[in-house]
């Protein structure tokens, strides 16, 4: 820890339901810092950290203030070996096929904020989705801030990196996946056929879409709006069409 109370080299994972649920997953726990005078919901995920062989040391508020990255910790932090991102498309595409089911697939084009990555990454473990691919720059990565978001489902859902989206949207669309692009222009999501093999495609926030990714789209695909405002937040667009997908692939 240097000067200001940061923890090099590892990534910390912060709050009480991103811990507890950080416990439930094969992420390897190095230690995990807890305040002083924890109340009893406090103390019963610090004794399941040591009934999990975990360490655990009580500190005063003030140095985890200094280690939090998220200024939200709730009195428990968690240090984390880092994330490791999945190998790719194809990797989570033939573990889906491998299960026997359609891949779904999230590709997010230059998402910039960590709490939308994040809340991405919550509602597409929650609607079945296979793996989330982002890109390696200009976009937000999978910090103790987006896992925080992620309430824990960063550790049960696949997340690649990839160096040129619209490569990968090829390499996807070559394994048989269709390419919707979520488009504010695009066909009403009660009307798409969302139930083949899809990736689907949200934009970054106030940009949307980048040309050359939008050209690589099968079809465009739209959240109904019918209030005076013109679109959704992207984590939101997401997950409402997420739903969609859902629905029409399990409740119709």
């Amino acid at each position: 820890m240097d000067g200001n109370g940061i923890v090099r080299g590892r990534d910390t994972v912060e709050g009480r339901n991103p811990v507890s649920e950080l416990l439930r997953t094969q992420r390897k726990v190095e230690g995990i810092l807890a305040a002083k005078g924890l109340d009893p919901s406090g103390r019963r995920i610090i004794d399941r950290a040591r009934e999990l062989g975990i360490g655990v040391e009580y500190v005063d508020r003030r140095r985890l203030d200094k280690v939090s990255r998220t200024g939200a910790h709730q009195g428990i932090i968690a240090l984390v070996e880092e994330f490791r991102y999945a190998e790719g498309p194809k990797t989570i595409i033939e573990k889906a096929r491998a299960m026997g089911q359609v891949p779904l697939v999230v590709v997010l084009d230059r998402v910039s904020d960590p709490h939308n990555l994040g809340a991405v990454i919550r509602t597409a473990h929650c609607c079945g989705v296979h793996g989330v691919i982002i890109p390696e720059r200009n976009a937000a990565g999978v910090t103790p801030t987006a896992v925080k978001a992620a309430a824990g489902a960063a550790g049960y859902i696949p997340v690649a990196q990839v160096t040129n989206t619209v490569r990968a949207l090829e390499r996807m669309k070559d394994m048989g996946l269709w390419i919707a692009g979520a488009d504010m222009d695009g066909e009403i999501m009660y009307k798409a056929d969302l139930k083949g093999p899809l990736a689907l495609v949200a934009g970054s926030e106030g940009k949307g879409l980048g040309r050359l990714v939008r050209e690589k789209c099968d079809f465009l695909v739209s959240v109904p709006m019918k209030g005076v405002l013109s679109s959704l937040n992207v984590s939101v667009a997401t997950g409402v069409l997420l739903y969609e997908v859902l629905r029409q692939r399990e409740y119709q």
